[in-house]
Order: C-alpha cells, then structure tokens, then sequence
C-alpha cells in the first residue's frame, strides 16, 4: 500500500504517551525491529492538533530517532511523519487502519496564539 507524508507545519502535537518499546509478538514479548535496518522500534501516542479538530495517534519511531527531554504533555515535532493504510484478516475477522511513523520525535515549542497580543 501506498505511504502518504503527513504536512505537520500548521498542526500542534502533544506528546500523549511516552516512548516505549514496539512489541511485535504478545506471547513471546518479541520487540519490533525495522525491516530495512534492523533497529529496534518504539510507539508513542501524541495528540495531534489542526484547524480546531484533534485525533489521538500512536506514532512508531526507531529508537535512535527518540530524542532526549520529552515531557508528557509538551510540543513535539515528528519529522518525516507518513500514513499508511493497512488491513488484515484475524480470527476470521477483516481489521483495518493507519499506521503512522515518523523519523523521529524531537520537543517542539507551542506556537504562537493566533491574534496574541504583548
């Protein structure tokens, strides 16, 4: 399927969810790795915010791509931020979504308010 970038310049995110490890198998606790590099894989939830509507998102960044000082509920850039719908069958039942990933999550500052005075 095809991955659609993400335009993130008009768009508040606020970190939701701290960083923790992809698992890829429940059972074994096996973490995900990267396809390409092999690197281990980390999922974060942020609220993503633009045009007065929000959605709550899970992102998966490589764990090199985590930057240091993160703070739940402080700004936070995702750099090469991408959508790709998924679907799959489980237990005889048809599932399907938006996986999203980015490069990185890096912390952002809160933009300016629209019509602030000072």
């Amino acid at each position: 399927m095809r991955t659609i970038r993400v335009e993130t310049s008009a768009a508040t995110i606020l970190l939701t969810e701290a960083p923790e490890p992809k698992v890829r198998d429940r059972q074994t606790g096996e973490i995900a790795k990267d396809a390409v590099s092999g690197e281990a894989l980390m999922t974060l939830g942020v609220v993503y915010i633009e045009d007065g509507e929000s959605s709550l998102i899970k992102v998966t960044v490589p764990e090199s791509g985590v930057s240091e000082g993160l703070a739940l509920g402080a700004p936070v850039s995702l750099p090469g931020l991408a959508a790709r719908p998924w679907e799959s069958v489980f237990n005889g039942q048809q599932r399907h979504g938006i996986a999203f990933r980015a490069a990185a999550v890096t912390p952002a500052a809160f933009p300016a308010a629209v019509g602030a005075s000072a």
